[in-house]
């Protein structure tokens, strides 16, 4: 079973910014990439820091630390110094509202 919560408006993310949440303790980017909204966790597997202090680049987030990049669709490390994957959520638009999913 899915739980959708509700983190923001369409309108309230432009293209080529984000917003992080707080769900169940994990701070979450939602990112607006040219209409479509992906959500990965903010946090650098590297050391810590949060990603959202970093720079959008195509398909990927680069952390403004050490210069790890992630990518926004799968959460998966692609370049050094980070090797472990943040988690990615599924993000969907209801009714105006943009949403992520909360597995149970």
């Amino acid at each position: 079973m899915s739980n959708w919560i509700t983190v923001a408006d369409e309108n309230e993310i432009p293209p080529g910014r984000w917003k992080v949440v707080e769900i169940d303790d994990t701070e979450i980017m939602i990112i607006n990439k040219d209409g479509e909204y992906y959500a990965i966790e903010d946090i650098c597997t590297h050391d810590g820091g949060p990603l959202s202090d970093g720079e959008l680049e195509g398909d990927e987030i680069i952390c403004p630390r050490h210069g790890a990049h992630f990518c926004i669709r799968t959460g998966r490390a692609t370049v050094p110094p980070a090797y472990e994957d943040i988690a990615a959520f599924r993000v969907r638009v209801h009714e105006g509202k943009v949403q992520v999913c909360e597995e149970e």
